[in-house]
């Protein structure tokens, strides 16, 4: 069997891409901020100018009336936002445990990318629980295949459960801005016990790196020649070299 150092890394980068712009696909609206909101909080510090794409309304996120809470998940992603340094925030409201991944809204997609000339594309990873995380994982990887720019990095980050990972971010200087920004999205909070899961899951992160990393975030950036591949097929080998015999 392979030994952990090829599954996870044991040391931490300063971030999983240097060149911006970034453009960052989140199914709802606070999984941005759950899933990488250390990360925002550090780049956007360095100058690196940070895109956000709600991918859908959120409609299903809570009780009570549909249209209000569709309205006050859209102001919560505008004010944690705000408080990581996102230049701007794009809703392209599709329906709450409903997204799809087809060919028109590929289209849709590629051409935003295209149009806020992002240099690279955050989306989460395949392993995901919730199935619109799991069918924007697929979107984005078909909508970017659409963009002949071998420039173009592709990176999958972690929202609830471990996905596969070949970068890790501390994020100790920053928890306490994640955190600020996890904060407003008090129409969630009241759901789940999101602030510690998602506190709990940026621990479990630091099991490879140094006692002095307290938080990290974890993701994968994608090789061109992984790119080359459907990302189910991506999947399968990544499993199949988990598994073989050595």
């Amino acid at each position: 069997m392979i030994d952990e150092a090829q599954i996870v890394p044991y040391h931490p980068q300063p971030l999983p891409c240097s060149e911006g712009p970034w453009l960052i696909f989140a199914p709802h609206a606070d999984d941005e901020t759950f899933g990488m909101g250390g990360t925002i909080a550090l780049a956007t510090a360095r100058g690196i100018q940070v895109e956000l794409v709600v991918v859908t309304d959120g409609a299903l996120g809570g009780s009570g009336d549909r249209a209000t809470l569709i309205a006050t998940r859209q102001a919560e992603a505008n004010a944690a936002a705000a408080i990581l340094g996102i230049k701007q925030v794009h809703f392209l409201g599709q329906p709450d445990r409903g997204l799809r991944n087809d060919p028109g809204l590929q289209q849709q997609v590629a051409a935003l990318i295209r149009r806020t000339q992002a240099r690279c594309v955050f989306f989460p990873g395949p392993c995901e629980l919730h199935p619109d995380h799991r069918s924007c994982s697929l979107l984005i990887w078909d909508s970017c295949r659409l963009i002949d720019d071998s420039g173009l990095v592709l990176v999958s980050y972690e929202i609830t459960l471990q996905n596969p990972v070949n970068c890790l971010v501390d994020i100790t200087a920053t928890r306490d801005v994640k955190d600020k920004a996890l904060q407003v999205y008090l129409s969630q909070l009241g759901e789940n016990n999101y602030a510690d899961i998602v506190k709990g899951l940026n621990v479990l992160r630091t099991l490879t790196l140094s006692a002095q990393v307290k938080a990290a975030e974890g993701y994968y950036r994608y090789s061109l020649q992984e790119r080359s591949m459907p990302l189910q097929a991506w999947l399968g080998e990544w499993v199949h070299r988990l598994l073989a015999d050595s």
